[in-house]
């Protein structure tokens, strides 16, 4: 079956969500960071924004920045990825900085792209979670997502999560 692709700029009342700039690297590279396991080269990061680029044109959907409207900085991203699912039923995902969680800018920016995905004609949406992760619970919870199974993998257990669109 065959989309048309997401926008690539979503507006919200908050946030604003477009394609990436070279500016947005070293941001992101922070963002990783955070995860644990140090800070990835400039050259292992511009790589990874640029193969995500090559994957929009190829599939339609996409990861996007998310930058506050009113402060113009590089707060996460979220968007429509294959990652563990489809091109035909993507999986949401999202990562924002750790200082600007508990604000609702994951549920407003996972909003959007929602919408973006309905707009596209999909007719379902996949989530994969770890089982700790309980605010990217919450956020799904907020957007209709209900629990289908869990797997594991090399990192441990994972909750998949769906939402079926109109």
């Amino acid at each position: 079956m065959s989309y048309p692709p997401m926008s690539l700029q979503l507006e919200t009342a908050r946030l604003t969500l477009r394609p990436w700039t070279d500016p947005d690297i070293d941001a992101h590279r922070e963002l990783v960071s955070e995860r644990g396991g140090g800070m990835p080269s400039v050259q292992h990061n511009r790589q990874m924004i640029e193969d995500e680029r090559v994957a929009s044109v190829r599939t339609g959907i996409a990861l996007l920045p998310v930058v506050r409207r009113d402060v113009g900085d590089f707060i996460g991203y979220c968007g429509l990825t294959v990652g563990r699912a489809s091109v035909d039923e993507p999986e949401i995902a999202y990562e924002l900085f750790r200082r600007v969680h508990g604000q609702g800018y994951a549920t407003e920016a996972a909003s959007a792209v929602l919408d973006a995905a309905i707009a596209t004609g999909r007719k379902r949406l996949w989530a994969t979670v770890r089982p700790w992760n309980a605010p990217s619970f919450r956020v799904l919870d907020k957007l209709g997502f209900e629990r289908d199974h869990v797997s594991t993998d090399d990192r441990g257990e994972l909750v998949w999560l769906t939402r079926s669109l109109p």
